[in-house]
Parts: C-alpha cells; sequence; structure tokens
C-alpha cells in the first residue's frame, strides 16, 4: 500500500512539474547593426544579415507569466564601408537571455529581460581583436504561439555595453554597440495552454 501511495505521489507530481514548463527549439533570421556608429569617423555602417539557433525553457508562474532562459548560437556584426576599403563584420556569440513572458489566452505574447552574450568567433580584416569576450544587451519582443506548438516572435537587442576590445585608431573609436533584430520560428513541447 505505501509503495502505490508513493508512486502516486512521484507520478502525480512528475504530472504537475510537466504541466508548467515548455522546452523549445528555435531558429530564425538576424539583421543586425552597430549602433553608435560616429564612432566611425569617414565610414558608415549598415545592417548585416546573419542566422540564430538554439533552446529555450518557459517556466510558468500561474497561467500567463513565464520566466524563459535561452542558450541561442546568433551570427551578428555590420556592413562597413570607407572611400577606400568595405567589408563584412562578423562576430558570432553564444546568447543567453532570460526573459519575462506575459501570453494571453489567445496565444500571443509579449518578452522582456537582459541578456550575455558570450563572443564565439570574429571575422574583421580591419581589426584584430574587434570585439570583447562578453556582451550585454537588453531584449524585447512579440510574438504568436499556437496550440499545437508552433510560433513566430520578432525580438529586439539593444546593446548596453560597448563591443569593441581595442584602442582608438585609424578614425575607429571602440565605443559602439550591437543592435540586433530577431526574426525566429519556434515549437514546444509539453505545451501549456488553457484554451
Amino acid at each position: 500500500m505505501k509503495k502505490i501511495i508513493i508512486t502516486l505521489v512521484f507520478f502525480g507530481s512528475t504530472t504537475a512539474f510537466a504541466q508548467k514548463f515548455e522546452i523549445g527549439v528555435k531558429a530564425g533570421v538576424n539583421i543586425s547593426d552597430f549602433s553608435g556608429t560616429g564612432s566611425w569617423q569617414n565610414a558608415k555602417t549598415s545592417s548585416l544579415i546573419g542566422l540564430h539557433a538554439g533552446g529555450f525553457i518557459s517556466f510558468f508562474i500561474g497561467n500567463n507569466f513565464a520566466i524563459q532562459p535561452e542558450v541561442l548560437f546568433s551570427s551578428q556584426g555590420a556592413k562597413f564601408e570607407s572611400a577606400s576599403h568595405s567589408e563584412n563584420i562578423k562576430i558570432a556569440y553564444i546568447n543567453i537571455p532570460v526573459l519575462l513572458k506575459y501570453r494571453a489566452t489567445g496565444g500571443f505574447y509579449v518578452e522582456a529581460g537582459p541578456q550575455i552574450g558570450f563572443k564565439a568567433s570574429e571575422t574583421s580584416s580591419s581589426i584584430d581583436s574587434l570585439a570583447k569576450s562578453t556582451d550585454l544587451s537588453i531584449a524585447a519582443g512579440l510574438g504568436y504561439h499556437t496550440k499545437m506548438g508552433l510560433g513566430i516572435g520578432a525580438r529586439y537587442t539593444a546593446g548596453l555595453s560597448s563591443i569593441g576590445d581595442f584602442k582608438p585608431r585609424n578614425g575607429i573609436n571602440p565605443d559602439f554597440k550591437n543592435s540586433n533584430i530577431q526574426i525566429s520560428i519556434f515549437y514546444t513541447l509539453f505545451n501549456k495552454r488553457n484554451n
């Protein structure tokens, strides 16, 4: 009898826990640039297209609020152009946003929270060791999540810390920041929806 009670309690608690979180995967497009581009004398930067992909867990607090940590590989950067030179400056990050999410019963949601990024690689012929090893930013977004688990979202991430990890030289000041728009599709398991 005791074993049966313990088994029922175990499965009951497991079921209750499973109803309070979702696991998901996501991927999509980045439209990134550098803000504070006045730091680039006699030159300009423009948007660069990249990709992002990764996974997340949504821990629900009640029926509509959730805390959602993510781990994303993200290819970012900008197109650099001057009178004598042009190139695509690419910086790849492992980004870890932690978002507070509000999802309405119809499936629409809004989200916001901080993000830390860890540099994975960079490509720049203009400056060696262009970017710092970490990047801090703030993110906000919105989207729609269907009952079957498929969803689409858009998010803007604004850099809080300077990207540059070099002394000012060649008319370039390191005080510029990441700016990134993400458009994603995602799919979740253990979907928590009331209607």
